[in-house]
C-alpha cells in the first residue's frame, strides 16, 4: 500500500516538473543562434505549439515538412483582455549557410484577443516549411508578442503566395508597432521532404 501511494505521488509530481527545454527556452534559443539572428532578447516563456498531425515543438526539435502542413494550435499564458501578435518565421532562407532571403515569413496574426487565433486579423496565411533540397536544416521560429492595445495593421494582406514573405524582419514589424519583446516562443528544425514540392506549388516559386 505504501509502495503504490508512493507511485501516485511520483506520478503527480512529473506532471507538474516542465522538461528541460521548457524550463529555459530561452538558453535553447540561445544555443541554436535564434538569438541573435532574429531576435536580440529571447522569450522567457515556453510556447507549446502542436500540429494536426501530432507533431509537437519542443526547443529546436527536428520535424518534417509533411509533419507541419497544416495550421497548428499555439498555448501561451494569455490574458483574455489583452491582443497579441503571433509569428512563424524562417531565418534561413533560402539556407543557414547563406541566409540572403532571411527571413521568409510563413504566418503573421495580429490583434489576437487573448488565444483565439482565429479570430485574429491574419495578415499572413500559414504556409508549411519549404526548405529547397540540399539547403540543409533550416530554423522555423514561433513567437508570441503583447501588443499595447488593439492594431490597425498597415501591410499588405497575404494569402497562400510567396509576394510579400522574404526579406522580413520581426524586429523591425515589433519596433513599427511598439510591440517590445516577445512574451513567449519556440522553434523547430526542418529540411527538404518529399512533400516540398507541393509548398512550393501552392507559393508560386
Amino acid at each position: 500500500m505504501h509502495r503504490l501511494c508512493v507511485l501516485i505521488l511520483l506520478g503527480c509530481v512529473s506532471n507538474f516538473i516542465a522538461s528541460p527545454v521548457q524550463s529555459d527556452i530561452a538558453q535553447t534559443f540561445l544555443e541554436h543562434e535564434v538569438v541573435p539572428d532574429v531576435l536580440s532578447v529571447a522569450p522567457a516563456e515556453y510556447l507549446t505549439v502542436k500540429f494536426p498531425s501530432g507533431a509537437e515543438v519542443n526547443g529546436g526539435n527536428v520535424l518534417t515538412p509533411t509533419l507541419v502542413k497544416d495550421v497548428p494550435t499555439l498555448s501561451w499564458n494569455a490574458n483574455p483582455d489583452l491582443f497579441y501578435t503571433v509569428v512563424n518565421t524562417d531565418p534561413d532562407a533560402p539556407s543557414r549557410a547563406d541566409p540572403v532571403s532571411r527571413e521568409f515569413a510563413h504566418w503573421l496574426v495580429g490583434n489576437v484577443p487573448g488565444d483565439d487565433i482565429a479570430a485574429g486579423d491574419r495578415l499572413m496565411q500559414y504556409v508549411g516549411a519549404g526548405p529547397s533540397l540540399g539547403s540543409g536544416l533550416h530554423r522555423y521560429v514561433f513567437l508570441v508578442y503583447q501588443q499595447p492595445a488593439k492594431l490597425e495593421f498597415d501591410e499588405p494582406r497575404i494569402n497562400m503566395t510567396a509576394e510579400n514573405r522574404r526579406a522580413f524582419s520581426i524586429a523591425n514589424f515589433a519596433k513599427k508597432y511598439n510591440l517590445g519583446d516577445p512574451i513567449a516562443g519556440n522553434f523547430y528544425q526542418a529540411e527538404y521532404d518529399d512533400y516540398v514540392p507541393t509548398v512550393h506549388e501552392q507559393l508560386g516559386i
